[in-house]
C-alpha cells in the first residue's frame, strides 16, 4: 500500500506543470518566465486608435486588434487574457518605453523597420497595413498622394509616416503631433488639408465621423506591423513567433480580426500574413 501511495504520488506529480500550463516550460531568466511568475503581462498599446487600441471613455476598456492579439499573448503566458495591464504608448515613445522597461512589449501599429530595429527587436509581421489618406467629405480636390503638394497634412510624431510623406510629395506641408486624435479636430475644422498614416488607423478615425470625413482608398505603400521587445530578447521573440504561427493557422488570428477590423467591412486578404506550411 505504501508503494503504491508512492507511485500515485510519483504520477500526480509528473503530471502537475502540465496541469498547470507547461509552468516549467520556460528556462529561468527568460522574459517568459518572469511574466508568468509574476502573473501579469504589461502591454504599449495606443489608447486613441478606434479598431487597434482605443480606450472605451466610459467603461475604460481596451479594445481593437492589437488589444486582442495582447489577450491572446496574456491567455498563453499566465492562463487568462484578463492578466494584462495596458500602458498609452504613443508613437514617438515606443522604443523608450521598451529601453526602459515600463513595458514587456509593445503591440501599437508599430511598422517594422531597420531603423527602429536598431533599438529593439520585432517578432515577424502579425498585420499588414497601407498608408492612405482622410479629408473631408467635401474635399474633391485630394483623390490620391500626389494631389498633397502645396497641401497641409497632420501626422503623428515618430511614425514611419512623416518621412514617407516628405519623400513620396515635395512642397509637402506637414504637421507633425503626438497623437492622430489631434490631426482630426484640425482636419474637420479646415486647419489642415488631409490626415495620413497607415489605412488601420484612418479607418477607425473615419468610423467616428462617416458624415464629415472621407477615406480616399488608394493606398501607397505596405507596412508590416510587429510586436516590439528589448533589443536582442531573441527567446522572447521567438516564442511570440510561434504563437503568430499558431493563430494564423487555427482560426484565432481570424476571429481577433472579425471582432474589431472586419466590423468595418473590410476583408483581410491584404492585411493577414501568408501562414508558414510547416506551422498549420
Amino acid at each position: 500500500m505504501r508503494a503504491l501511495r508512492a507511485l500515485v504520488a510519483a504520477v500526480l506529480v509528473g503530471l502537475l506543470p502540465a496541469a498547470c500550463g507547461e509552468a516549467s516550460a520556460f528556462p529561468e531568466d527568460t522574459t517568459m518566465s518572469r511574466i508568468r511568475e509574476r502573473g501579469i503581462l504589461t502591454v504599449g498599446i495606443k489608447f486613441d486608435q478606434p479598431i487597434f487600441g482605443y480606450k472605451d471613455p466610459a467603461s475604460g476598456r481596451i479594445t481593437g486588434f492589437d488589444a486582442e492579439m495582447a489577450r491572446l499573448v496574456a491567455r498563453d503566458l499566465t492562463g487568462s487574457e484578463r492578466n494584462i495591464r495596458f500602458v498609452e504608448t504613443v508613437s514617438s515613445e515606443r522604443e523608450n518605453f521598451i529601453e526602459q522597461g515600463v513595458v514587456d512589449l509593445v503591440i501599437a501599429t508599430y511598422s517594422i523597420t531597420q531603423t527602429r530595429a536598431r533599438r529593439v527587436t520585432f517578432t515577424d509581421p502579425y498585420y499588414y497595413a497601407g498608408q492612405d489618406l482622410l479629408v473631408r467629405v467635401g474635399d474633391s480636390t485630394i483623390n490620391q498622394v500626389s494631389d498633397l503638394k502645396g497641401k497641409s497634412v497632420c501626422t503623428a510624431r515618430g511614425s514611419t509616416s512623416v518621412e514617407r510623406l516628405r519623400a513620396t510629395v515635395p512642397g509637402i506641408h506637414l504637421e507633425v503631433v503626438d497623437a492622430y486624435s489631434i490631426c482630426v479636430p484640425a482636419l474637420i475644422a479646415g486647419r489642415v488639408d488631409a490626415v495620413s498614416t497607415d489605412d488601420t488607423i484612418l479607418l477607425g478615425l473615419y468610423a467616428q465621423h462617416p458624415d464629415t470625413l472621407r477615406l480616399v482608398g488608394k493606398p501607397f505603400a505596405r507596412e508590416p506591423y510587429g510586436m516590439g521587445m528589448r533589443k536582442q530578447d531573441t527567446a522572447f521573440r521567438d516564442y511570440l513567433n510561434g504563437l503568430i504561427a499558431r493563430w494564423l493557422c487555427n482560426g484565432e488570428w481570424d476571429r481577433a480580426y472579425m471582432a474589431t477590423v472586419g466590423v468595418s467591412g473590410t476583408t483581410s486578404e491584404s492585411a493577414k500574413p501568408a501562414p508558414r506550411p510547416a506551422n498549420c
